[in-house]
């Protein structure tokens, strides 16, 4: 692969801080879409947006806004009642989310957040928040994602509902533009492999930085909670390889991934002191994009993925 400037996603992903201050100037217009307080809510997504639901059903709950469940769109209980359901897709075509919208209508309230509004899901959900200024041409998401989820945290803090310790979206948006100018961390570019970790809301932040990589470069990643990090996942951590924890480092981990050899990645806080995990995420995607170009593969155009899953019919 021959480079000849900054591939689209390096550009996509150097512009979330000004994605993320646009959301919350564009909160007001959104306000039927998101979920009110009190209400039970159900958060649905594929991929990407799954692990984006993720994280903001942890944070919603922590924050006291209301009792929100995640779910792959392709995994919601059936028969399970909700006050809503909201669904993301950046591309507004995700078969599974349009079967779950379809199946909805009438019987529970439904919203989406979109990029796109020509697509089938704008008539499907009954509200709508549209972050058509965060789109991207790439095939791996980046910004549309964090801007969802800033949006989302832009929400709880207007409520008064962001869980303690959780910085405002104002200085998650000056983390970004650091994250973006900032060197990558040291040896990473070469590590043999990398176990993300997350804890409450950064748990999806992890989830997510583990799939960046393994799309963007076809890397081995796992990502876990990082309680859990140390019943079993630990063993696959040594010389040559890295563990990255999103938020306040468990007491005692970086002695256990020391005593084993790996590499440890502590940079983001949940309060003062380092990245906020969103910010830190995008050294993950800067990350993700590096590895792939130094192993000749087009961050663009990732192997055997496309923008949006559309499902043929299996009975036709």
């Amino acid at each position: 692969m021959t480079i000849t400037g900054p591939s689209r996603t390096t550009v996509e992903i150097a512009s979330q801080a000004a994605c993320w201050r646009q959301a919350a100037q564009t909160l007001p217009r959104h306000a039927a879409a998101l979920p009110r307080r009190g209400e039970n809510v159900a958060v649905v997504g594929c991929g990407t947006s799954w692990f984006m639901a993720q994280s903001y059903a942890a944070l919603r709950e922590s924050g006291g806004h209301g009792r929100t469940d995640a779910f792959a769109a392709s995994e919601f209980p059936s028969g399970r009642d909700y006050d809503r359901i909201l669904a993301i897709t950046r591309s507004g075509t995700t078969t599974e989310v349009l079967e779950l919208l379809g199946r909805a209508r009438g019987t529970t309230p439904t919203a989406a957040i979109t990029a796109d509004p020509a697509t089938p899901v704008m008539t499907l959900a009954d509200e709508i928040a549209l972050l058509d200024f965060a789109d991207e041409e790439s095939v791996v998401q980046t910004r549309f994602a964090t801007t969802v989820l800033a949006l989302l945290r832009a929400h709880l803090e207007a409520e008064g509902a962001l869980p303690a310790g959780v910085r405002t979206l104002a200085g998650a948006a000056e983390d970004a533009e650091d994250a973006v100018a900032e060197p990558l961390p040291a040896g990473l570019l070469d590590a043999e492999q990398v176990t993300f970790l997350g804890s409450g809301w950064t748990y999806g932040l992890a989830l997510e930085a583990g799939l960046k990589m393994r799309e963007a470069a076809g890397a081995w990643t796992e990502a876990y909670p990082a309680m859990e990090y140390r019943h079993g996942p630990i063993a696959v951590t040594g010389p040559g390889r890295a563990t990255w924890m999103f938020g306040t480092l468990p007491a005692g981990l970086a002695g256990d991934v020391a005593r084993v050899g790996g590499t440890l990645v502590a940079g983001s806080q949940d309060t003062a002191g380092g990245l906020d995990p969103l910010a830190d995420l995008i050294r993950a995607q800067r990350l993700a994009v590096a590895v792939a170009e130094a192993r000749g593969f087009d961050p663009d155009r990732p192997r055997n993925l496309t923008r949006s899953v559309v499902l043929a019919n299996v009975d036709a």
